[in-house]
């Protein structure tokens, strides 16, 4: 399972249905709804937010948009809870730095112009429900608006 703090947007398509799918798998999981994978660790941030499942939900729907976007059928019908407004999930820049040298490996093997595009990208954007953690303090988590977009 792999729940990536990164914009979907930068995934290869077999990344992203993936993503879909095992984001999925992580909403069932956080509803009690499984009896296997609760000790994984990519839950674990999911975890300590205040709201577990809305949590998963926010993140689930921009996946979706990611999908509609490129053309895919994804049934957002499976979103079991989509908040407007979230408190972010803080990560570190570690995290962030070892999960862009996995993804780098990932789009060189399977999808080349994707990669190209990586290593050129200045300054990579994280999925909307995670911030990055400053050095001074560590953040308790700011408020993120959904905006939906136009029809």
């Amino acid at each position: 399972m792999r729940l990536w703090t990164i914009n979907p947007k930068y995934l290869d398509a077999k990344g992203l249905l993936a993503l879909w799918r095992e984001a999925l798998l992580a909403q069932e999981v956080l509803r009690g709804r499984t009896k296997g994978w609760r000790n994984h660790p990519q839950l674990d941030r999911f975890k300590s937010h205040p709201d577990p499942v809305s949590a998963i939900g926010f993140y689930l729907y921009f996946i979706y948009l990611e999908g509609k976007s490129r053309g895919y059928r994804f049934n957002e019908d499976k979103i079991y809870r989509r908040p407007k407004c979230i408190p972010a999930i803080t990560v570190s820049r570690k995290w962030l730095a070892e999960e862009l040298k996995q993804l780098k490996r990932k789009l060189r093997e399977r999808d080349r112009s994707r990669y190209l595009a990586l290593l050129k990208t200045r300054k990579i954007e994280l999925h909307p429900l995670f911030q990055l953690s400053t050095r001074r303090r560590k953040s308790k988590g700011s408020t993120i608006a959904i905006f939906e977009p136009e029809k």
